[in-house]
């Protein structure tokens, strides 16, 4: 296990590897996205899976582009998504 500490932000393998759809989202903290790309950088267990969780969302967003979601299936789950209270 690596760990990684920046400024007051303590990251090892298990936070990191927590975090990281939130990481690839861009929905955490700028300290948090500094010390995970900083551990990142670092730890050669961890990268692997940061590897494969982007290339997952890069062929996801890609398919998406070639094959959109039919009109009924977009209209079921933004209803609820707004049923749960997200706004969208």
């Amino acid at each position: 296990m690596y760990l990684t500490v920046t400024q007051t932000v303590a990251m090892d393998c298990y936070d990191v590897v927590r975090q990281l759809w939130d990481y690839l989202d861009g929905e955490l903290t700028d300290e948090s996205m500094d010390a995970i790309r900083s551990h990142l950088a670092q730890c050669k267990q961890c990268y692997p899976q940061f590897d494969f969780e982007r290339t997952f969302l890069e062929a996801l967003a890609a398919t998406r582009r070639e094959h959109p979601a039919p009109n009924m299936v977009r209209r079921k789950v933004l209803a609820k998504l707004r049923k749960a209270g997200l706004e969208v």
